[in-house]
């Protein structure tokens, strides 16, 4: 059983302290982030249980719609909800970069305890592979959805609203790309590897841009 929570915990630790060491100027609260981190290892049980819901219901039968709104859906949004009512207002909230650490933080808290639940039910064995693909992924779609919030923390007028919707929608997309490879294709680790080379790539250059003095 501890090892079965060790490696679980231990991917998202390690992507979430990776993040967190690249805030060059005033690093967050560690309390605040690890906060943040709880928050999102809540929505793990309720969010399993409208999935559980719709798929004993079978609401969406589509592949389609089970990758874009059953998955990506539920878990962004409800992500972006926590992030926008518990953190954006907050007064720690006071750099572009910020955005980043406690999107990755509430991101990773989410796929930690999902990770955890799933090395339970199917073993140790698929250790290796999780924190590669789903940790990886939920901790890039966090980073995302955090650069774009921290563009619209800091801007004005229109530019708030349309930084604030692409925080919504960017990471929903990509979430939703991301399920529908694992979904519809057979060979889907031939397209699931560049697609996460072009994450990561994505995300790296949101930290780089998010660093810069000016976040226009």
């Amino acid at each position: 059983m501890l090892a079965i929570v060790s490696a679980g915990i231990a991917p998202g630790l390690a992507l979430l302290s990776f993040f967190y060491l690249k805030d060059e100027y005033e690093t967050e609260p560690i309390s605040m982030v690890l906060k943040t981190f709880i928050f999102g290892a809540m929505l793990v049980l309720p969010i399993m249980f409208i999935q559980y819901v719709f798929g004993e219901e079978h609401v969406f039968q589509s592949p389609f719609l089970q990758a874009f709104f059953t998955t990506s859906f539920l878990e962004e949004f409800f992500k972006w909800f926590i992030l926008y009512f518990t953190i954006y207002q907050h007064v720690e909230f006071d750099e572009h970069y910020d955005g980043i650490v406690y999107g990755a933080a509430v991101s990773l808290g989410f796929a930690t305890v999902e990770n955890i639940l799933y090395l339970f039910a199917n073993g140790l064995e698929s250790a290796l592979g999780r924190a590669f693909l789903p940790v990886s992924s939920h901790a890039l779609f966090g980073v995302i959805m955090g650069y774009y919030l921290g563009k619209a923390k800091f801007s004005e007028g229109k530019e708030k609203t349309k930084w604030t919707l692409y925080s919504v929608f960017a990471p929903l997309i990509l979430h939703g790309t991301y399920d529908y490879i694992l979904k519809t294709m057979d060979h889907w680790v031939f397209i699931i590897i560049p697609f996460m080379i072009y994450l990561w790539w994505l995300a790296l250059r949101k930290v780089k841009k998010a660093k810069q003095p000016s976040i226009v």
